[in-house]
């Protein structure tokens, strides 16, 4: 719906890959629905995945023993967080929707994305104890992975060798997006694009437009440990 706010975090070194166009195709369609878009290309970019003493500005609460997560804490409370970290709080804040765009890497999402999960949602922003789960501080907000694997739907099988896709998904959309109150949509998969013909490559960028263009009705998956283990 037109005021919508999205925000796509997209790690892909290559424009011309299935994962670039998987993107281009949600701004495309997004935009046209009167959606306002931002994409956050991490490795044009070159966004840093490090959580380092660089991320605080100025003093540090304490500097006899370095402890990142109550120092990005504390920095977050007076505005002392590094400007890339302060960018991207702001998208976040601003977003109704989160699009994570990338290529499954080791039953994850790549480095340079992770590191943006490590930097940007911190404590004080995203959650603060006990505030986590259902009252994260990111309620009101959707989330959906979008991601393209190098095996095949049946190797991701519940029976099969890498066993049931959703157990990958477990970390991200619980451990992550749940606990910081995110209500997540159901992920979508492009299955090993890489060994499919070109004809399929391109009826998978076309479902996804298809599945965009009534996004804004689809409820929440249920982010409970029972869904993700039944």
């Amino acid at each position: 719906p037109p005021g919508r706010k999205v925000l796509i975090v997209y790690a892909h070194q290559e424009p011309k890959s299935l994962n670039g166009s998987l993107k281009r195709v949600a701004v495309e369609e997004l935009s046209k629905q009167g959606c306002s878009v931002t994409v956050s290309d991490l490795y044009a970019m070159q966004f840093e995945p490090r959580a380092t003493r660089n991320d605080i500005v100025g003093c540090l609460h304490n500097s006899e023993e370095f402890n990142y997560g109550v120092e990005t804490w504390e920095a977050y409370k007076r505005g002392g967080l590094s400007n890339d970290v302060i960018e991207e709080q702001k998208k976040v804040q601003e977003a109704d929707l989160l699009i994570f765009q990338f290529p499954l890497y080791w039953f994850s999402m790549p480095a340079i994305m992770k590191g943006w999960m490590d930097r940007v949602l911190v404590q004080g922003f995203a959650y603060e104890f006990p505030n986590c789960y259902d009252s994260g501080f990111l309620k009101n907000k959707l989330a959906l992975f979008s991601f393209t694997t190098g095996g095949t739907e049946e190797i991701y099988a519940k029976g099969g060798i890498s066993g049931d896709i959703r157990y990958k998904l477990w970390p991200m959309q619980h451990g992550i997006m749940h606990f910081c109150g995110v209500k997540v949509l159901a992920p979508h998969i492009c299955f090993a694009p890489e060994y499919v013909s070109e004809e399929k490559r391109k009826e998978m960028l076309i479902a996804w437009a298809q599945r965009l263009k009534t996004l804004w009705k689809e409820e929440p998956i249920n982010c409970s440990p029972e869904w993700y283990f039944k």
